[in-house]
């Protein structure tokens, strides 16, 4: 039977913190009167999943802005498919970067995580409005895009932190289904702007940067913390974004997504290129059903996950969804001959299932880290995920020029069925104690 997440003191955090978190239950107790009273007529905690999901979608449209533009940049440009991949690679180091000087000064846990969030939207916004309006050329553009990256640092794992903050881990689980739909949905933004009409490469990204605009607004102006967010303040401590290791649930919380990213953000960054070298369709449609694939199938898949997470138990829900899209990874030379009734099929599945764990790696671990540094320890297991980002969408174009596109995301596959197996003892030592 799937274990049941009512407990709002961590499993494995060791016993002298164990006592403190104790002493503090009775705040840290989801209470909606409370928010009520909180000075903001959003405060509730269903008004809050919508407002910080909003934020979301409007500034993760950023990160794939000039990956949706990417043929339009090769031929403009007059760059490599490897300089191309820098594009989207940039972003990952300097999100990698963000994080982790987010995690070693505990930003987000000292200072009110909207505030953070509001910021950094805009900055992402700058950084990309400027490439669209002053940026002609390769080196600069990469500089600014590593920028965008380093900003939406500020964005993703603090909106997690702030979704923790309004949900018992009973409900949570949903709720980041939610949030991570929206992280779907704003990174598939942009290759949908570029589907509905052949806007120049500058358009795609004005639109984008307007959307970050819009998402501090909204960050500054609505969102709130809740009543889960822990009553201990919490101090300096940088080396607990290396300590969370030590303990079993957090180390295979985080080994699980660590399998899972290996694979996402590369299917995510190639995919178009995957499809035009099929000769599925024109760059317009392509945009389309990247759109679908990563956007609507994504979204769609993390409901369900977070959904599933609630009455299989994480590890299982976990578990299940990267042995799918493992298989996807192994299955998808078929894209390239198959009928459209086979690509739409594989496709929407892959485009599920790829993302389906991620609300329950989040969940997974603000339910097994210290409560005090929640958003240290999101930002942590991101920031190394990113890290690995890197590496995989280095290779796939690697693996394309030795092997040819229709094999390239066979790499891919190592990622989530090792990721399973560490949902597996995470399910085994984790939730059945």
């Amino acid at each position: 039977m799937a274990r049941r997440y009512s407990s709002d003191v961590n499993p494995t955090v060791s016993q002298s913190n164990r006592q403190e978190l104790a002493s503090h239950s009775e705040v840290m107790a989801y209470n909606t009167s409370d928010m009520q009273q909180a000075g903001t007529k959003f405060g509730s905690a269903r008004s809050q999943l919508w407002l910080i999901a909003l934020v979301l979608v409007l500034a993760m449209g950023t990160w794939f802005s000039a990956s949706a533009v990417t043929p339009a940049l090769i031929r403009e440009w007059q760059i490599s498919e490897m300089q191309a991949l820098w594009l989207t690679a940039s972003v990952q180091a300097g999100f990698v970067v963000g994080a982790v000087a987010s995690a070693v000064l505990n930003l987000s846990d000292r200072i009110a995580p909207q505030i953070v969030a509001g910021w950094a939207s805009l900055g992402a916004a700058f950084s990309t409005l400027a490439i669209a309006l002053w940026i002609d050329s390769f080196v600069p553009a990469i500089a600014l895009r590593a920028l965008t990256g380093v900003f939406l640092a500020g964005v993703y794992p603090v909106a997690m932190q702030l979704m923790v903050t309004w949900f018992r881990p009973a409900r949570r689980g949903l709720a980041l289904g939610v949030l991570l739909g929206a992280l779907a949905l704003g990174s598939a933004l942009p290759h949908l702007i570029r589907g509905f009409d052949q806007l120049p490469w500058q358009g795609v990204l004005m639109i984008a940067a307007f959307f970050a605009g819009l998402a501090a607004l909204v960050s500054f102006t609505t969102v709130r913390p809740g009543g889960q967010a822990s009553s201990a303040r919490a101090t300096f401590r940088p080396k607990y974004a290396l300590e969370m290791f030590q303990e079993s649930g957090p180390r295979l919380a985080n080994v699980g997504y660590f399998g899972h990213m290996w694979e996402m953000y590369a299917l995510w960054t190639w995919l178009p290129m995957f499809l035009l070298a099929a000769n599925t369709a024109d760059e317009a449609t392509v945009g389309v059903i990247a759109f679908i694939t990563i956007g609507v199938a994504g979204g769609i898949g993390c409901l369900l996950g977070g959904w599933a997470s609630q009455y299989l138990g994480r590890g299982r829900a976990a578990g299940y969804a990267m042995l799918v899209s493992g298989m996807c990874c192994l299955l998808s030379p078929l894209l390239f001959t198959g009928a459209w009734p086979i690509l739409a099929v594989l496709l929407g599945i892959w485009g599920a299932t790829v993302i389906a764990d991620s609300p329950v790696f989040s969940t997974a671990l603000s339910e097994v880290a210290d409560s005090r540094y929640t958003g240290t320890a999101l930002t942590t297991q991101t920031a190394i995920g990113f890290l690995l980002t890197l590496i995989t969408i280095s290779i796939v174009p690697i693996a394309a020029n030795i092997l040819g596109w229709q094999y390239a995301f066979v790499v891919l596959a190592p990622g989530p069925f090792l990721g399973a197996i560490a949902m597996y003892r995470y399910r085994k030592y984790i939730e059945a104690t």
